[in-house]
């Protein structure tokens, strides 16, 4: 059976590829590998969002880091946050480490967590293009934890397609945030921002 992006510990064949990411104005140099998200390029979804989520300080999260493109492209914009990357994919978090390292990102960091389990509460910010194919149960789990470990008027953002769910995870969003806003729709990508009650 073929082994998901979101496996805790993949045993496919390595593979390693270069993927070149613009942010800003910096061209980042990623290294990406069999077992992980999206690798041979980055994903249109993740280029959306990293390209729309506005200036960040403080901490933030990247749920469902995969090899980092989002955490480390969010730390080198924002030189006054601090991203931590986290995934239950083991290759996928070494991946994002050593891509933050690679690019001089010294304020990302990533480790192995279950969704936001291993994450200390405070966060000002999350991110995360959420694994669609593991189930709506798995996703929303993402926003629910997010949620739980914003602070006070923190905001989430998330990148989802319309035809994955994007109209009904709003209205789940919406049972939880203060506030839901779509923030660019493209190609039939829609960046989200879901603001937590003051």
């Amino acid at each position: 059976m073929a082994e998901h992006y979101y496996t805790n510990s993949p045993t496919s064949a390595h593979e390693e590829r270069h993927v070149s990411v613009q942010a800003g104005d910096r061209c980042l140099r990623f290294e990406t590998d069999a077992g992980t998200f999206s690798k041979q390029h980055l994903d249109p979804g993740s280029r959306l969002l990293i390209d729309t989520v506005p200036p960040l300080s403080g901490r933030c999260a990247d749920i469902g880091c995969g090899w980092g493109a989002i955490g480390v492209a969010l730390a080198v914009k924002n030189p006054e946050l601090t991203v931590e990357m986290v995934d239950v994919n083991e290759r996928a978090v070494a991946l994002a480490q050593k891509n933050a390292e690679t690019n001089g990102a010294a304020n990302a960091r990533a480790y192995v967590s279950d969704a936001l389990a291993q994450v200390p509460p405070g966060l000002d910010a999350c991110v995360t293009n959420p694994p669609i194919r593991a189930g709506k149960q798995v996703v929303y789990g993402f926003f629910a934890q997010a949620h739980e470990k914003l602070r006070p008027g923190g905001a989430l953002y998330i990148v989802i397609r319309k035809q994955q769910g994007a109209p009904s995870a709003i209205r789940y969003l919406g049972t939880l945030f203060d506030r839901v806003i779509t923030l660019e729709k493209d190609a039939g990508y829609w960046i989200l921002c879901a603001v937590k009650a003051l």
